[in-house]
C-alpha cells in the first residue's frame, strides 16, 4: 500500500472518532399543510440557524415533510411517500453538504408498491446518505393509525457511523422500549436520537395530559441513565385537526429536549412554540460516567434469556 493511501485511510479513521465536545441541535416546529417544498424550506431555514450557531449535528422531528397523516386510514395518503433516494433525500443531502453538518431527517419511505416504512435518514457532511433506520415499533391507537401505513423495520438496531460518532437513531414509538435503546448502546451508539410526533387527545383531562407528557420524558431520560449516553428528542408542536368529522385532532405537545448521560435535562423547549435547542455536549464526561457507573459490566446476561419471549407464562 502506498504512503498516500495509508495517510488517507488514517485520516478517514481519525474522522470517525468521537469528539471530546460536540454541539448538537434540534428543530421543534409546527406543520400547516402537505406542501413538502414549503415544509422542507422552513426546516432548512431553522437548520441553517443552528449551523450558524455552531451545531455540527442536527435533528429534525418525525415525518417533518407533511402533516401527521396517520390520524385516519386513507389509501390516498400513500401518495405522500418518498422513494429513498428521492427528492427529499436530495434536498436534505444538499443542505447537509452545504452546511458541513451531520443531519438526521425523518421520511415516509416508499420502498416498493404497497410497501412503506417510517424511516430516519442520516447525512454526514455530504449529499450522500450515511445510513438509515426503519422504525421498528409501530403503534395503532385512535388518531395514531400507523400500522395501516408502516411495515415494521427490518434493519435491526444498528447505530450509524458518522464523522461525529456513532448515532443510535430510533423513531417515536421506539422511545417507549428500553430494549431498543439498550441494543443501540450495546452496538456502540455514542448518542441516542428520537425524532418524534406525539401529542394529546384534547378530550383528556389536564392531569392526564401532564401524566402522559411526564411519562414520555421520564422513559427517555431513563434510556440516558441506563446506557450512560446523551439523548436528543425532537417533537413536533401545534394543533393539527383531524380529517375525520367529529374527531378532536391532536395537540402536539412539543417539549423537545436534550438530556445528558445521567438523564439530566440540558435544554428543553416549551409545549406551544416553534423553538430551536442547541447544547454543547461534553463527550469526555459521558465516558467518565460510563467508568463510574459500569452498568454494562454488571449485567447478568446469563439470566436474561426470557427477555426474548412475548410473556413469561
Amino acid at each position: 500500500m502506498s504512503t498516500q493511501s495509508s495517510d488517507s485511510l488514517s485520516k478517514k479513521a481519525a474522522s470517525k472518532q468521537m469528539k471530546s465536545t460536540l454541539k448538537v441541535g434540534l428543530v421543534q416546529q409546527s406543520v400547516a399543510s402537505n406542501n413538502k417544498l414549503e415544509n422542507w424550506t422552513k426546516s432548512a431555514e431553522k437548520v441553517k440557524q443552528l449551523a450558524a450557531d455552531g451545531c455540527e449535528c442536527i435533528l429534525l422531528q418525525e415525518l417533518h415533510s407533511t402533516l401527521y397523516f396517520c390520524q385516519e386510514e386513507d389509501v390516498d395518503a400513500f401518495d405522500l411517500a418518498e422513494p429513498i433516494p428521492g427528492d427529499a433525500t436530495a434536498f436534505f443531502g444538499e443542505l447537509a453538504a452545504s452546511l458541513n453538518i451531520v443531519l438526521v431527517t425523518s421520511l415516509f419511505e416508499k420502498r416498493g408498491s404497497g410497501l412503506y416504512h417510517n424511516t430516519a435518514v442520516v447525512f454526514d457532511r455530504s449529499a450522500d446518505i450515511a445510513g438509515k433506520y426503519r422504525k421498528m415499533h409501530i403503534p395503532d391507537d385512535p388518531g395514531f393509525y400507523e400500522k395501516f401505513y408502516f411495515t415494521p423495520g427490518d434493519m435491526g438496531f444498528e447505530p450509524i457511523q458518522t464523522s461525529v460518532g456513532k448515532l443510535g437513531v430510533l423513531v417515536c414509538w421506539d422511545q417507549w422500549y428500553p430494549e431498543a435503546a439498550r441494543l443501540m448502546a450495546m452496538a456502540g451508539a455514542d448518542i441516542l436520537f428520537y425524532p418524534t410526533a406525539i401529542g394529546w387527545d384534547k378530550t383528556d383531562t389536564i392531569d392526564e395530559q401532564k401524566r402522559q407528557q411526564d411519562a414520555w420524558q421520564v422513559i427517555q431520560r431513563s434510556h440516558a441513565v441506563a446506557n450512560s449516553v446523551p439523548v436528543i428528542v425532537a417533537n413536533r408542536v401545534g394543533f393539527e385537526p383531524s380529517p375525520i368529522a367529529g374527531d378532536t385532532g391532536i395537540q402536539f405537545w412539543g417539549h423537545s429536549f436534550i438530556a445528558g448521560p445521567q438523564g439530566e435535562i440540558l435544554a428543553q423547549a416549551n409545549s406551544s412554540d416553534e423553538q430551536l435547542l442547541a447544547v454543547e455536549l461534553d463527550m469526555q464526561r459521558t465516558e467518565n460516567v460510563k467508568r463510574i457507573w459500569p452498568y454494562f459490566r454488571d449485567r447478568r446476561i446469563d439470566a436474561y434469556a426470557d427477555l426474548t419471549k412475548r410473556w413469561r407464562d
